[in-house]
């Protein structure tokens, strides 16, 4: 029986029992990404995520490899380091016929490859012959579409579908065919290198006739098509090579981190390759898609907290993320995708459903942190790269934001920014907690809208703050000086209304009659990180985020247990966010406290070693860590996410309270600390401007020592005790 999470959301992800907890394997490339089960099958039911997907559809919804009708035992599987390629060591079950045993199991090795390329997936099948007699045996394949949307996965019911065209099954290829509502033919065409020796419906078979020791290959190339689009099948090791060759040439100017803890370098080699994973190429640079299998695509939040994430090690992406939500912005006002002129994007979506308005997130501004982290990491982009010329491309963007705050953001002229949305299919919660439940009062009950979160108030004050330093760069004088007065006064008034002193915190929100959310949450950890809260008050917000009801061990919670709504297992409402506790350990090392927000990094450092692949999924349950056992898992959690995959830069910011400042040429590290489990840290071919640096950290009782290995260029590295 299934059960929707967060069930009053017309779009909730739905959870299948047997189904959400399995192990999967991802790849992605582009648009396209595919989800299977360790030995490499795909076998969707309408609730499994696995499949091949484009564009928002699901491509493949089968491809199940068999030996003789039976289905090989797993040996092991897992993804290259740098995520291109999917590989599987299987082998034969014992093959019985008429009560004999034919084939002993463990005579066959299959070496099961795979890459995804935009558009496109190719496998590799080597299968070799252990033993000493020869042997013929068919390899067959399953292959089906079902063509659904990747809502429909999600669990979304629809009224009516479009029509399943005519399979064709040829000795050259397989084409599968759907035209959906929206008059738009999809087509899958399985090419393999080699003709079966048998084609049945839904089926190609291969004959392997293997003399002892001796090896058989089949290649299998997997398209993807819209309308009468064409794509040229390609070979797999042209495929990789190529990729490979890409990732080579990222190396060679990237920023590097290494560690002496083996187990840090494996977690962050992971996330590195998860992100180059999650980047997908746009007319406006790379933008990192959300995550996998749920969200991979443009999601505005997620994005510009992955910039943020990343800004010191790799600015290009926020460069990319600035450009993409520039091109995006609203211009108008449409009630149905809860846009105004001005507010930057919340999420785009391809697909069918997307197309023909079943659901509103073809293009859908319904979040009201975006625009504010627009402007915020305008400037903070400015600030570590200097680039004026990208900011003078952004300024009519970025003045369209502020009118945006100011006109739309702020509904009723008090000085905050609150969210309602304009129809009944919208999100109820446009902030990062966007669950119907996520914001509620003391007694429990939820809050009414519009309201005013916590952390879009800190998010509007870096915003406002950023926004007068940019135009002091510019020369205008006056507007510098106006929004400088926004942001002051917008501080003074959030201590005014959202510090509860009875809970050593900030109200989580206000509702419609202004009435504070009391209830102790990760979000104030937010306005630590933007600079909003007082520093008296935020001596109290570190001691409560960090208090036993809030830090759970695996991290801080993004509900402090014993609330009204507290529940572990829940989405929004008790459960530990790797990005969230990186958020909170940056707001915390503002502040001075990088022992805290070191203890933070220890967290998320323990669940990356806990957790398949080293890879920090979107979310854990938030159940107090107990000796010896692992996190609990949250059964529909997207892995990789792209912020999760960035928390550990902006961790590693946090302890070494690291900034650059490219206008003066320099890096400052400011109280820095290391956690205990990492003795020293390499930071190799940091740039700033043209020049570039490697600094080595190492770790002391009260201090961390600063080395630099290497000087490109005018660098100043400055350490403050």
């Amino acid at each position: 029986m299934a059960e929707a999470l967060n069930l009053e959301q017309p779009f909730a992800i739905v959870s299948e029992a047997g189904q959400a907890t399995a192990p999967l394997r991802v790849l992605k490339h582009g648009d396209t990404f595919a989800v299977f089960d360790p030995h490499g099958d795909v076998v969707a039911s309408p609730s499994s995520a696995h499949g091949l997907y484009h564009a928002g559809t699901r491509f493949l919804s089968r491809f199940e490899l068999r030996l003789d009708r039976t289905r090989p035992l797993l040996l092991s599987s897992t993804n290259s380091a740098d995520n291109v390629v999917f590989s599987a060591d299987l082998t034969n079950p014992d093959i019985v016929e008429h009560g004999r045993v034919m084939l002993e199991h463990g005579a066959l090795h299959i070496f099961r490859s795979r890459i995804v390329s935009d558009g496109s997936w190719i496998e590799c099948l080597r299968v070799t012959n252990y033993s000493i007699n020869p042997v013929r045996i068919p390899l067959s394949l399953r292959i089906d579409a079902d063509f659904v949307d990747v809502f429909e996965v999600r669990g979304t019911r629809r009224l009516a579908r479009g029509r399943r065209l005519p399979s064709v099954f040829a000795p050259d290829q397989a084409v599968l065919s759907y035209r959906g509502l929206d008059n738009v033919e999809r087509r899958t065409l399985v090419r393999p290198l080699r003709a079966p020796d048998e084609v049945d419906k839904g089926s190609m078979v291969f004959q392997l006739a293997l003399d002892p020791h001796a090896t058989g290959d089949v290649e299998i190339a997997v398209s993807c098509t819209l309308r009468n689009e064409r794509r040229s099948p390609r070979r797999y090791a042209e495929a990789v090579a190529e990729r490979r060759q890409q990732g080579a040439a990222r190396e060679a100017t990237a920023c590097t981190v290494a560690g002496a803890n083996q187990a840090f370098n494996l977690w962050v080699r992971r996330s590195s390759a998860d992100l180059q994973m999650m980047l997908s190429e746009t007319p406006y640079g790379s933008y990192p898609y959300a995550g996998i299998p749920w969200f991979s695509t443009p999601f505005g939040r997620d994005g510009l907290i992955t910039a943020f994430a990343l800004l010191w090690a790799a600015p290009d992406v926020a460069r990319g993320v600035l450009t993409f939500l520039a091109s995006t912005q609203a211009t108008a006002r449409n009630d149905a995708q809860d846009a105004q002129p001005g507010k930057i994007l919340h999420e785009m979506r391809d697909g069918e459903m997307a197309a023909l308005g079943e659901i509103p997130f073809g293009r859908y501004y319904g979040t009201a942190d975006a625009t504010p982290l627009f402007v915020a990491l305008a400037w903070a982009y400015y600030e570590r790269t200097n680039d004026a010329s990208l900011i003078d491309r952004l300024w009519p963007h970025l003045l369209a934001a502020l009118d945006w705050m100011d006109r739309y953001g702020d509904s009723d002229n008090d000085g905050f920014i609150e969210y309602a949305r304009r129809t009944g299919s919208g999100l109820v919660h446009q902030g990062w907690k966007d669950s119907c439940d996520a914001v509620f009062h003391a007694d429990g009950s939820l809050a009414s809208p519009p309201i005013a979160l916590c952390e879009i108030q800190g998010y509007a004050y870096a915003a406002w703050g950023g926004a007068s330093k940019l135009a002091t760069a510019r020369g205008h004088t006056a507007l510098a000086a106006q929004w400088h007065q926004r942001a002051v006064a917008l501080a003074k008034r959030f201590e005014e209304a959202f510090w509860c002193e009875e809970l050593g915190t900030y109200a989580l929100a206000l509702d419609a009659d202004k009435r504070q959310c009391r209830v102790r949450t990760s979000n104030p950890g937010h306005c630590l990180f933007t600079g909003i809260a007082s520093p008296l008050h935020a001596q109290r917000v570190s001691e409560t985020l960090m208090a036993d009801h809030s830090f759970s061990g695996w991290g801080v919670r993004t509900v402090a247990s014993g609330a009204a709504r507290y529940n572990p297992m829940s989405y929004h409402n008790g459960s530990v966010w790797p990005h969230d506790n990186a958020i909170v350990a940056a707001g915390l090392a503002r502040y001075g406290f990088t022992r805290a927000a070191a203890r933070i990094f220890e967290a998320m450092f323990d669940l990356s070693q806990a957790v398949e692949l080293h890879r920090l999924p979107e979310l854990i349950c938030g159940f107090h860590q107990r000796a010896g056992d692992s996190p609990t898992l949250y059964p529909v959690a997207c892995s990789p996410q792209a912020w999760s995959a960035a928390a550990v830069y902006l961790l590693i910011q946090a302890c070494l309270g690291l900034r650059i400042d490219a206008q003066a040429g320099r890096v400052s590290l400011e109280r820095a600390v290391l956690p205990e489990k990492l003795e020293w840290l390499r930071i190799e071919n940091l740039a700033v401007g043209s020049s570039h640096v490697d600094v080595l950290l190492t770790r002391h009782a009260n201090d961390v020592g600063v080395s630099v290995l290497r000087r490109e260029g005018e660098i100043e590295i400055v350490s403050v005790s």
